[in-house]
C-alpha cells in the first residue's frame, strides 16, 4: 500500500484476529523447527512403541519387557479364559485418561488433527501428546483392535502445534508444523518417507507450495531416519520377492481385470467400514456411563479374541494385527473362507473398540482388512481360474493399499506407501487401477471418508480436494469494477443521488475525495442509516474503511489488505501512480471478491 494512504483507517480487529496478524517468520526458521519436530516425533514413535510392548507383555504374558515384535503372533497367555478381561482392564485405564486429561485422545486421532487445522487455527493442547501416548499404548497393548499410526500422527501433530505456540508465528506456519508432525508420525511408523510427505500434503495441508513442502519433507525425512536407527531399514512388512510379475501377455490382461474387480469389492468394504464404525459409535453413545460402555465393548472384543485363539490357534485380530497381515503375505493363511472370517472379525473388533471409546488408529485395521480380503479374493480366483498367474501376496498387498486409499481418501498416499513397503515396482500398475476403482466405489456408497465423516457429523466439513485458487493470482485490474462514482466531500448526498439516477441507478460504490486526495468510500445501498438526510455532505457519510491497490496488485494481496484493515473496499489506482483522484480507475469490494471466487469455482468438477 502507498505510504500516503489515509491514516484514519479503521484497523480495529478482535483479539483473535490480532494474534493471527503476527508477521510470518522466515522459511529457514520454519524448516529448522520442522527438523526439530521430525526428531522429536521420531523419538516419540520409538517411546510409543516401547510403551505398547511393555503393556502388551505385562498384560498378556506376565513379563516386564519392552521387546515386542507385532509381526509375530502372541503366544497363549498363562491365564487361560481370563484373558477375556485383559481388554476390559485396558478400557478402564483408557477411559480414565481420556475423561480426565484429554477428550481429544478418544478415537482414531486424525479427525481431531484435521479439525485443529481447519477450525482451530492449528492449536492442539500439549497435554494431548502425553494423554494420547498413554491411552493408545494402553489400548493397543491390552488388545484393542486399533492401529498405532493414528496415535503417533496425533502425537506428532500436537508436538508440532506446541512448537508453533511456544514460538510466536503466523497461524499458517503453525499449521505447517502440525502437518509436519502428522507426516513425520506416518513416516516413522511405517518407514515410508514418501508416504509420510504425501499423507501430510494430501490430508493435512490446506495448500501446497515450496513454503509448505520443504518443512514437511524435512520433518518426515528426519523422523524416518530416527525410526531406522531404532527399528532398522527394513520395510514395515516382509514381502516375498517378485511379488506381482505381469509379463506382456494375454494372461496378464486377465489378471489386471481381476485386480479391478478386487478394487470394486474392497471399495464396498471400505464404505461398510465407514458406516459400521459410526453406527456402532452411535449405538454405544446411547448407553449410560462412559466407563460401562467402553468396558462392555472391550469385553466383547476379549470374547472374540479368546474364541479365535481357542478355535483358530491365534488371537489374529488383537492389537495392530500385523502378524496376521504378515502370515497372509507369506501365504501361510490361504483358506479363502477363513480369511473372509478374519476380515469380518477385524471389522467387528475395530468398530467395537473405537465405537465404545478406545484410542487408536484405523490405518492398521484397514491394512488388515485389505490384506484378508485380497488374500481371500486371490484364493477364490485361483480356484475359478487355475491357469492364471494369480499371486496371493500380490492381491493381499493391493487389497491393503485399496482399503487404505478408499477408506481414507488418501489415494496417492496409499499407492506410494505400498510401493515403499514392497519396493517392488510391479505392484504399482495393479495398485493404481484397484485404488482408483475402490475410491470411486466408496464414494458412490459414502461421500465422506472415514476421517471426514466424524467431522461432517460434527458440523465441520473438510475440503476433500486441494484447489489452485486461480482468482488469487489475478490482478486487481481484472477484477475491479469500473462503474463507480467520484464525489467531493462537500457534495450533498442528494446531488450524488441525482448523478446515480442519471447514470441508470445501478451504481453503488462511491469514492469520496477532498481535492485530489481520497478520504473515504461509500456503498450507497448498503451502508446508509435510514435517518440520513439528503442534504448531508458526503464527507460526513464517507467511511474510512478502505485500502489502496494498484492495477497490477494480485488479488491475494488485495484480500489480505482488506482483511488486515477491516476495509469494505479497495480503491484501485492507475499503474504505479500515487493514490490521487485523477488516478482512480476502479474499486473492489468484498462482493466483487465473492463473485470472483464463485466464477473461479465453476471450473472445478465435483470433488470427493
Amino acid at each position: 500500500m502507498a505510504n500516503d494512504a489515509p491514516a484514519v483507517l479503521n484497523t480495529h480487529v478482535t483479539d483473535t484476529a490480532e494474534a493471527e496478524l503476527t508477521r510470518p517468520t522466515s522459511l529457514l526458521r520454519v524448516c529448522l523447527l520442522a527438523l526439530a519436530v521430525g526428531i522429536v516425533t521420531g523419538m516419540g514413535a520409538v517411546v510409543f512403541r516401547a510403551l505398547i510392548g511393555l503393556v502388551h507383555n505385562i498384560m498378556f504374558l506376565g513379563q516386564l519387557s519392552f521387546a515386542y515384535d507385532s509381526s509375530l503372533f502372541t503366544p497363549s497367555p498363562p491365564w487361560g479364559p481370563l484373558v477375556i478381561l485383559v481388554p476390559v482392564i485396558g478400557a478402564i485405564g483408557v477411559t480414565f485418561i481420556v475423561s480426565n486429561f484429554a477428550p481429544e485422545a478418544k478415537g482414531h486421532g486424525v479427525p481431531e488433527v484435521m479439525d485443529a487445522i481447519y477450525y482451530g487455527r492449528g492449536i492442539i493442547r500439549p497435554v494431548v501428546a502425553v494423554a494420547k501416548s498413554l491411552a493408545s499404548a494402553l489400548a493397543i497393548g491390552t488388545g484393542a483392535a486399533v492401529g498405532r499410526e493414528g496415535p503417533i500422527i496425533q502425537i506428532g501433530a500436537a508436538l508440532g502445534s506446541t512448537f508453533g505456540q511456544v514460538i510466536r508465528m503466523a497461524m499458517g506456519q503453525r499449521i505447517i508444523l502440525v502437518a509436519c508432525g502428522a507426516g513425520a508420525g506416518i513416516a516413522a511408523t511405517f518407514n515410508t518417507p514418501i508416504g509420510g510427505v504425501l499423507f501430510a500434503t494430501e490430508l493435512m495441508l490446506p495448500e501446497i507450495s515450496v513454503n509448505t513442502f520443504l518443512p514437511v519433507a524435512i520433518a518426515t525425512g528426519m523422523a524416518t531416519f530416527i525410526g531406522r536407527i531404532f527399528f532398522g531399514d527394513r520395510p514395515a512388512f516382509d514381502v516375498p520377492a517378485d511379488l506381482a510379475p505381469l509379463p506382456p501377455e494375454a494372461k496378464s490382461a486377465a489378471v489386471l481385470v481381476l485386480y479391478v474387480i478386487l478394487g470394486a469389492v474392497v471399495g464396498v468394504a471400505a464404505a461398510l467400514f465407514v458406516r459400521a464404525l459410526h453406527w456402532v459409535e452411535d449405538l454405544f453413545d446411547k448407553l449410560p456411563g462412559r466407563y460401562a460402555r467402553h468396558m462392555l465393548g472391550m469385553l466383547l472384543v476379549g470374547i472374540l479374541i479368546y474364541a479365535l485363539m481357542r478355535w483358530g490357534g491365534h488371537y489374529y485380530v488383537e492389537g495392530v494385527g500385523y502378524a496376521t497381515i504378515q502370515a497372509t503375505l507369506h501365504s501361510q493363511l490361504t483358506g479363502a473362507w477363513f480369511l473372509l472370517l478374519l476380515y469380518g472379525c477385524k471389522l467387528l473388533a475395530t468398530s467395537l473398540s473405537l465405537g465404545s471409546g478406545s484410542s487408536g488408529g484405523i490405518f492398521s485395521p484397514s491394512l488388515f482388512m485389505g490384506a484378508t480380503l485380497g488374500g481371500a479374493f486371490a484364493g477364490l480366483a485361483n480356484a475359478a481360474f487355475p491357469t492364471l498367474p494369480i499371486s496371493t501376496p500380490a492381491f493381499a498387498m493391493v487389497g491393503m493399499g485399496t482399503m487404505v486409499g478408499a477408506g481414507t481418501g488418501a489415494a496417492m498416499t496409499s499407492i506410494a506407501m505400498v510401493f515403499e513397503m514392497t519396493r517392488d515396482y510391479n505392484i504399482v500398475l495393479p495398485m493404481v487401477l484397484a485404488v482408483a476403482v475402490g475410491l470411486g466405489m466408496r464414494r458412490l456408497l459414502s461421500r465422506e471418508n472415514i476421517y471426514t465423516m466424524k467431522l461432517f457429523r460434527r458440523g465441520h466439513p473438510i475440503p476433500k480436494a486441494l484447489h489452485a485458487n486461480m482468482f488469487l493470482v489475478r490482478s486487481a485490474a481484472a477484477v475491479m469494477d469500473r462503474n463507480f462514482v467520484l464525489a467531493d466531500e462537500d457534495e450533498t448526498f442528494d446531488q450524488v443521488l441525482q448523478r446515480l439516477t442519471g447514470s441508470g441507478g445501478g451504481l453503488r460504490h462511491v469514492v469520496v475525495t477532498r481535492g485530489k486526495y481520497i478520504v473515504g468510500v461509500l456503498r450507497v445501498n448498503a451502508d446508509l442509516p435510514r435517518e440520513v438526510g439528503a442534504r448531508v455532505a458526503m464527507g460526513v457519510l464517507a467511511l474510512r474503511k478502505f485500502t489502496i491497490a494498484h492495477e497490477s496488485t494480485a488479488m491475494f494481496d488485495v484480500i489480505s489488505r482488506l482483511w488486515r484493515r477491516d476495509a469494505i473496499m479497495a480503491v484501485v489506482v492507475d499503474g504505479n501512480k500515487r493514490p490521487r483522484r485523477e488516478n482512480i480507475v476502479g474499486v473492489i469490494s468484498k462482493e466483487h471478491v465473492a463473485d470472483e471466487v464463485a466464477r473461479s469455482v465453476r471450473m472445478y468438477p465435483g470433488q470427493d
